[in-house]
């Protein structure tokens, strides 16, 4: 794509490139173009409109705060405390040398459970 682009901008690459193409066939590409071009003026212009709507709400909570007394720093200072997780249940247990040795599943595998895995049995085995 950067080499069409090279030859688009170009002046004399593009030049050399449409040569020898009628009359008709660039006037074709010029509508195609200026087609391109109005899409894209018409986005931009929808962007802008979209954004200077965000931004007057922006302004007017701003000013909403100043007139309170807050700032941005205020905001961050009532964030809600991360809750703490619940522990992830027990799948797997293995009993060895009368120890009962436990695993979710997750994270690093015991070296219990690989030993046996080594020894030919199935996690499934260890299912509880």
């Amino acid at each position: 794509m950067s080499e069409f682009l090279a030859t688009l901008t170009h002046g004399r690459k593009f030049k050399a490139a449409v040569k020898d193409l009628p009359v008709e066939e660039l006037k074709l590409i010029q509508d195609k173009l200026n087609n391109l071009i109005d899409d894209r003026e018409a986005q931009e212009a929808a962007d802008l409109e979209v954004n200077a709507e965000r931004n007057a709400q922006i302004d007017a909570i701003r000013k909403q705060m100043a007139e309170l007394g807050l700032n941005v720093e205020d905001l961050d200072a009532i964030k809600a405390p991360k809750k703490k997780r619940d522990p992830r249940p027990v799948k797997y247990k293995i009993e060895v040398n009368g120890e009962t040795i436990t695993w979710t599943g997750q994270g690093r595998m015991p070296t219990v459970f690989k030993k046996e895995l080594d020894d030919g049995f199935e996690m499934k085995d260890f299912l509880i």
